[in-house]
């Protein structure tokens, strides 16, 4: 009630380890709980591929939707990298979702996720927006190889109901600080929805 008296919307709960082999069954619905009582609809979280099977079941008992995070690890079949992952999960359940890291994505993989995120846009609760080198390290957006401008104009231009979120994950450059790196991003972002 705070959070909806002060106008802030709680949209996802992360629980980074949300059905590990360490968590019970008890400590999963408790996390379900604790995002209802939150109003949020659903959670984002970053398992191993072979516990997403187990997460259907608490999403469809809870009917909330479970939003898994990538990074750029390709090689593993536990690591939610290549689009595939995603794709097996979305199997298990249609709560089953994907949060998109656009500058992962395009490290690990070697080319953008615009196809993905055009095909699976529905499915898509949100994206975290940095801009990374092919199988390289985050940098000053403008500087990587993750197209930021052109997939906020395809969001925007096709009316994804998809929330974007900066994540301002490379280097401070010297003499700049981690507010004047926001401001840029967030510029960086108004000028490609301008």
């Amino acid at each position: 009630n705070m959070f909806a008296d002060a106008g802030v919307t709680v949209s996802l709960v992360k629980f980074p380890q949300l059905g590990g082999t360490e968590m019970s069954d008890e400590e999963i619905d408790y996390c379900f709980q604790l995002a209802k009582t939150m109003r949020a609809r659903g959670l984002t979280c970053e398992p191993p591929l072979s516990q997403t099977k187990r997460l259907a079941k608490f999403a469809d008992k809870h009917q909330m939707i479970v939003s898994f995070h990538n990074h750029s690890n390709v090689t593993s079949v536990e690591a939610f990298g290549r689009t595939g992952a995603w794709e097996q999960t979305f199997f298990y359940s249609p709560r089953h979702w994907a949060n998109v890291d656009v500058g992962h994505f395009t490290a690990g993989n070697g080319f953008p996720p615009t196809e993905f995120i055009r095909e699976y846009h529905a499915r898509i609760t949100n994206l975290h927006l940095k801009d990374r080198k092919i199988n390289g390290p985050n940098v000053p957006w403008g500087q990587g190889d993750t197209p930021i401008a052109d997939i906020l104009r395809m969001v925007k231009r096709e009316k994804y109901n998809i929330t974007a979120s900066i994540e301002l994950e490379y280097p401070i450059p010297q003499g700049s600080s981690v507010m004047d790196e926001m401001a840029n991003c967030v510029k960086y972002c108004k000028d490609a929805l301008a």
